[in-house]
């Protein structure tokens, strides 16, 4: 049998090889604790580890947490991954009691669904979770109505999507978090639609001069090359 055609022996070992272990093109398999089973080899003197997950029962293949290829240092995607995406909606108002939409490109909130306060969604988007720091209030009893809107590709009409409710006292510079689960309805939105984030407090009072609020909202996104 000619090299080229020579079929390398599969070793296994009970604990992960090391570099000096190895030789170049040499492939070991090994069952790690709380890791299962792995595969090592050694390339132009650099160890490579690769995992294995389980198959369950129905399924073609697990989760792979990374799809792509390895070109030049860098990972280039070639099909569809799940990511998280932050955007800051800070703004500073004398925040009253009308419904104020939220920035995405500046510091200036809106009364209106204008295209500031509006985000063309390039990917399906479901909203993680929203985080709002209030400065100091002048009325920390007061509620805030917090909504996720949307205008569907095609349309311009305004629909709600979801709502949340923020009934306890606020604590001056100390942030809140809504999570998935806490809105009234789930938070996603589709590709090709414009979504908004708006507040409305329920008094007036709640601040009586312009004030400086933080918010920061994260999104689970479904990107499809």
């Amino acid at each position: 049998m000619s090299p080229l055609n020579k079929q390398q022996d599969i070793v296994f070992r009970r604990t992960p090889p090391s570099l000096e272990s190895m030789g170049d093109g040499q492939i070991v398999f090994a069952i790690v604790p709380n890791q299962g089973l792995n595969m090592y080899t050694r390339q132009a003197g650099q160890l490579f580890k690769t995992r294995f997950n389980k198959q369950r029962e129905g399924d073609a293949f697990d989760n792979i947490e990374v799809k792509g290829i390895m070109t030049s240092n860098m990972i280039r995607y070639v099909k569809q991954f799940r990511d998280y995406r932050s955007f800051s909606h800070n703004f500073t108002d004398d925040l009253d009691g009308n419904e104020h939409f939220l920035p995405w490109w500046s510091n200036n909130e809106q009364t209106s669904f204008r295209t500031d306060a509006g985000y063309l969604v390039p990917f399906n988007m479901t909203c993680h979770k929203l985080i709002f720091k209030p400065p100091d209030l002048d009325d920390n009893a007061d509620n805030i109505t917090f909504a996720i809107k949307k205008i569907d590709d095609g349309d311009n009409t305004t629909d709600s999507l979801c709502t949340y409710a923020y009934e306890t006292t606020f604590v001056d510079h100390t942030s809140i978090t809504i999570n998935r689960g806490d809105w009234t309805a789930d938070p996603t939105v589709e590709a090709g639609d414009v979504v908004a984030i708006s507040i409305t407090a329920s008094h007036a009072d709640i601040v009586t001069s312009a004030k400086g609020f933080y918010i920061t909202s994260v999104w689970e996104t479904e990107i499809i090359i």
